[in-house]
């Protein structure tokens, strides 16, 4: 069900007001092609079912990771993928959250904020699982976003409990079933770590720094998943989110747009926002990332390094059976019958498809093969 208002609609809304916010050409490209997503703009093409011959048309998506309608059918891949990498273990989330104080530099050098995110959290959970005797793993997928599109760097960790001993040998369980390692512990050693990393890449703001060692930093644990399929539909939800849905926004008008939020200082209660449509937007577009910065990582035993052949071969000598079979969407599904395949037959660009395709409900017949 198409929701009443998109983020699209509110950039159309602000027009050229776009170029006050002052939002630098990787952002305004970003905006634009989020702004022409499935519309004349980018052309489009007409398919034909393979089963039943609907033909329909269809306008061409973005595919920019930060538009909300173009990552149904990359985060089903990528799921899918990593049904394969799954070991016998208990599985651990835990986030990592920059302060506050932070969110000035963030806003103006990204790229080095959030890379020191990244190393600095796996050096801090590397640390701990070399002092418990073995080689952890770990992916990573990095939020920039509050419910309220305030600006909120964290880090989403997916840990195996379990890990590679200094003998080569599986170990399956590096504690207890309940937690990880300790939150306070971990805190106070990401917390060295990260400033640590600051150093190496330059800022020697010694006030920012003193702000960060005068307050406790965040690392939340949630409880262990239940098994496999667990962490299988818990990744669906993390790894290609954007700052906001469509399905989030309520109401738009010429001035302001009205969304949802849940109030995580009020147990999650559900509240609704109203900004104007340049704040809005102002606030959408701090948590386009730079370009080509990679989102979500892999480590240790999950890396690209470990998956070219050493994790297959703990998998085989743990008796796992890895699903062989091939990544499925329904990108190319048929909408009318839901069985068929869609078959490109024409493409066009921004003058629309041929007149003859404007019918609607059009079949034409298949031949058999």
């Amino acid at each position: 069900m198409r929701p009443s208002c998109e983020v699209a609609d509110v950039l159309r809304r602000l027009g050229n007001e776009r170029e006050l916010i002052g939002l630098n050409p990787h952002q305004q490209r970003t905006l634009r092609a989020i702004e022409e997503c499935r519309t004349p703009e980018l052309g489009g093409h007409v398919d034909v079912c393979d089963d039943c011959g609907n033909i329909s048309v269809s306008y061409n998506s973005c595919r920019n990771r930060h538009c909300p309608k173009c990552q149904g059918h990359k985060r089903e891949e990528w799921i899918q993928k990593r049904e394969q990498e799954l070991l016998p273990c208990t599985y651990y989330h835990v986030v990592f959250t920059l302060p506050q104080e932070l969110n000035r530099l963030a806003l103006h050098q990204p790229k080095i904020v959030y890379d020191a995110l990244f190393k600095s959290v796996w050096q801090t959970l590397n640390q701990f699982g070399k002092t418990a005797g073995i080689n952890l793993g770990m992916i990573a997928v990095l939020h920039t976003w509050g419910q309220n599109l305030s600006l909120h760097p964290h880090l989403h960790c997916i840990v195996p409990g379990g890990g590679i001993d200094k003998g080569g040998k599986w170990q399956k369980q590096v504690r207890g079933n309940k937690y990880l390692f300790s939150v306070k512990a971990l805190s106070k050693v990401f917390r060295a770590r990260y400033v640590q990393q600051l150093r190496e890449r330059g800022i020697t703001d010694k006030p920012l720094i003193e702000s960060l060692f005068g307050k406790d930093w965040v690392v939340y644990a949630k409880r262990p998943f239940g098994g496999p399929k667990q962490v299988i539909e818990y990744l669906g939800r993390y790894t290609h989110k954007v700052a906001i849905s469509n399905h989030r926004l309520l109401e738009l008008t010429d001035t302001d747009v009205s969304f949802s939020y849940k109030d995580y200082r009020e147990q999650g209660r559900r509240k609704i926002m109203q900004l104007s449509n340049r704040e809005f937007v102002r606030r959408f577009a701090q948590h386009i990332l730079p370009l080509r910065f990679i989102r979500i990582r892999h480590y240790g035993i999950l890396s690209s390094t470990w998956k070219r052949g050493k994790l297959q071969a703990l998998q085989k000598k743990l008796k796992i059976n890895r699903p062989q079979t091939k990544v499925k969407t329904l990108l190319r599904k048929c909408p009318c019958c839901k069985t068929g395949t869609l078959i490109t037959i024409e493409v066009f660009g921004k003058r629309g498809p041929p007149k003859k395709y404007l019918m609607e409900n059009q079949t034409v017949p298949v031949p058999l093969s």
